[in-house]
């Protein structure tokens, strides 16, 4: 059997789902559910098989030929999409498990898991296609799965505008990816990735010019929408509003990765210039989504910014690691492999663990508390939830850092360790951001587990059965372990091999020190403010003015409802009063008036008499005669 035909089983599984389930299962939700987890079961076997059993391969089929445009449909399954696919099949098939406990009790939860098929689907496909426009198709075939799923709650006007706005923020930064895309095939003439790469390794110096770096911003805005990047990142905390299980599968390991996972595959298309924009902009994000989540209520919306936040170290991590290569004179296509996306990658793998454990802990806490999502009404629920405590507890030593013993500190260690040799600035903004990290972290777990129930809700919370509480036994030991190369297998080992290398290189006694320094503030300032139980945030009372700041996401959402209401709409109503005048009034119209008045005057020379027609033709014939001798 050909290598190619695993892959088209890959996304023949979920798509084959989503048709049972919407064409004959749609109301019949055990059955739907039943339908796409073992779906998922399939996808994770099948993946499983390409990572361990099949080398890398590129498959191409010819699909659209028009003269010397040519478009293939393909796979490229080589060591990045093979970390990749491990990542979305492995926790895309724990969260189906989890949502089967979760979605238990809503009528339309065979509609829900319908739209998790159809959102593997089209991720899988995003991550083994070979040439750009078939990346393209799957990556907006994810963002419009990934609508359905945020509004999956039709009774709920938040979850209606949430997905509304994903959708609108997101075709931004794509429309400025598809111009990208465009720039390519005009410079190169084809879409194909590996012959893109092909030409940048025989001459690196064609990322000396202007239009390189245009290409590279372009590209990198599909990433900007997709993984949340300033200024493009209001959509991803209001998709909180869609149930906790599709935060889980697309707003921490999957969708959201989608953008860092595409830089990672162009990286070799960004040119200097580009890559000092790429490492700002992560930078930027990393601590403003930082300093927003340190003054949120909502679990969610915490995770959500934290998610952001880590989001940004990412893309920090390919800027800073592939300026390190430029630098250092290696050849353009090689550094970008060894250095900023094995630190991108690795980050992004220990995070899609611990990040789905923390957004199913918080599914399970807000299943227990009666769908209750503010953190000042929970309180006490380590004693009533013990798995869910630990599990959580796990996951949040992860993202903050703990050193030495989580996957959390060696990934980040390696992002700092880039900084640190690339940019003095870049590097105290980013330890920073590990400070806010530890605290808004920490915040959340001593107010929303720790001290006394502060409601109802969160005195009765008992324990989630099995099947909620597997998968986030199995995401802890990811989270623990996955900062470990001999944790993984032989055939997931080289990236992270090169990221751990990064982790533990020549300043490695440096960037710890630092970093263990930044956990520790974090978290003994957090404890402090939050010592002995919070009935409300003491950070509000001690910092109002900043903290107001932070609560309000700093002004965001403001800025764009004022653009929208004052600046575009009044555009838009400028420019239709023009169109209804000049281009319907005057040329539609006017040129329509103008035929209708040529019509009623020829419309008088018919009058019916013979005579009359004979003397016009005459006299036409007369004038046609003249011209053709010359007279005039």
């Amino acid at each position: 059997m050909g290598s190619e035909l695993y892959a088209y089983g890959l996304l023949a599984i979920p798509l084959f789902s989503a048709t049972l389930i919407a064409f004959f299962f749609r109301r019949s939700g055990g059955i739907a559910a039943g339908v796409s987890i073992a779906a998922a079961a399939l996808i994770l076997a099948t993946a499983l098989h390409l990572i361990f059993k099949v080398d890398n391969f590129e498959y191409n089929a010819s699909w659209i030929e028009i003269g010397s445009f040519s478009v293939d449909f393909g796979f490229l399954i080589d060591d990045l999409a093979k970390l990749m696919l491990f990542v979305v099949a492995f926790v895309g098939f724990l969260v189906h498990v989890f949502s089967y406990g979760y979605m238990k009790e809503d009528p339309d939860r065979g509609r829900f898991f319908g739209g998790l098929s159809i959102f593997m689907f089209s991720m899988l496909g995003l991550v083994i296609a070979s040439g750009l426009v078939t990346l393209f198709i799957f990556w907006e075939l994810v963002g419009f799965s990934s609508y359905m799923l945020i509004g999956f709650y039709l009774d709920k006007p938040s979850a209606a505008a949430a997905s509304k706005k994903a959708f609108i923020v997101n075709r931004v930064g794509d429309f400025g990816f598809l111009i990208g895309i465009v720039m390519v095939f005009s410079h190169f003439g084809t879409f194909s990735l590996s012959s893109l790469a092909g030409v940048f390794h025989g001459d690196a110096t064609l990322l000396d010019s202007a239009s390189m770096t245009a290409i590279g911003l372009l590209l990198f805005c599909g990433t900007v929408g997709k993984s949340g990047q300033l200024p493009l990142h209001v959509w991803l905390p209001d998709a909180m509003e869609g149930p906790t299980p599709v935060s889980a599968l697309i707003h921490a390991a999957t969708m959201v990765a989608a953008g860092v996972f595409l830089l990672c595959r162009t990286g070799f298309l960004m040119t200097a210039d580009a890559l000092h924009v790429i490492t700002w902009v992560g930078v930027a994000t990393a601590l403003v989504a930082g300093f927003t989540a340190i003054a949120q209520r909502d679990i969610k919306k915490i995770l959500a910014y934290s998610t952001v936040s880590q989001l940004g170290y990412m893309v920090a991590a390919f800027g800073l690691g592939s300026l390190v290569a430029l630098d250092g004179g290696a050849s353009h296509g090689h550094a970008v492999v060894t250095g900023g996306v094995a630190a991108a990658m690795f980050h992004l793998t220990t995070h899609a663990f611990f990040k789905a454990l923390l957004f199913l802990g918080s599914g399970s806490v807000i299943h227990a508390c009666h769908h209750e999502q503010d953190i000042f009404r929970m309180g006490g629920l380590a004693k009533n939830m013990p798995i869910t405590f630990w599990t959580f507890t796990i996951g949040l030593l992860a993202l903050i850092g703990t050193p030495f013993i989580t996957a959390g500190f060696y990934s980040k260690d390696a992002i700092l360790a880039l900084a640190y040799q690339q940019s003095a600035p870049a590097f105290f903004c980013l330890v920073l951001g590990a400070v806010l990290t530890a605290f808004y972290m920490i915040r959340l777990w001593k107010i929303a587990f720790l001290g006394s129930p502060k409601s109802e809700n969160a005195e009765h919370a008992t324990e989630n059965g099995l099947v909620m509480t597997a998968p986030l036994c199995l995401l802890a030991i990811g989270s623990a372990l996955g900062g470990f190369v001999w944790a993984y297998p032989e055939a997931l080992r080289p990236i992270i091999e090169v990221g751990e290398s990064v982790a533990h290189g020549e300043h490695h006694t440096t960037v710890a020190i630092f970093s263990i320094v930044a956990w520790a503030i974090g978290l003994s300032a957090a404890w402090f403010v939050y010592q002995g139980g919070a009935e409300k945030d003491r950070l509000e009372s001690s910092a109002k003015p900043l903290y107001q700041i932070f609560k309000e996401k700093f002004y965001f959402d403001q800025v764009y409802d004022w653009y929208i209401a004052k600046v575009q709409q009044r555009v838009a109503m400028t420019l239709h009063f023009m169109e209804q005048i000049a281009l319907s009034g005057l040329i539609i119209r006017g040129m329509a008036g103008v035929a209708g008045l040529i019509g009623i005057g020829l419309r008088s020379l018919h009058v019916g008499n013979l005579h009359n027609y004979v003397y016009w033709f005459l006299g036409g014939l007369a004038l046609f005669w003249a011209l053709v001798v010359g007279i005039f």
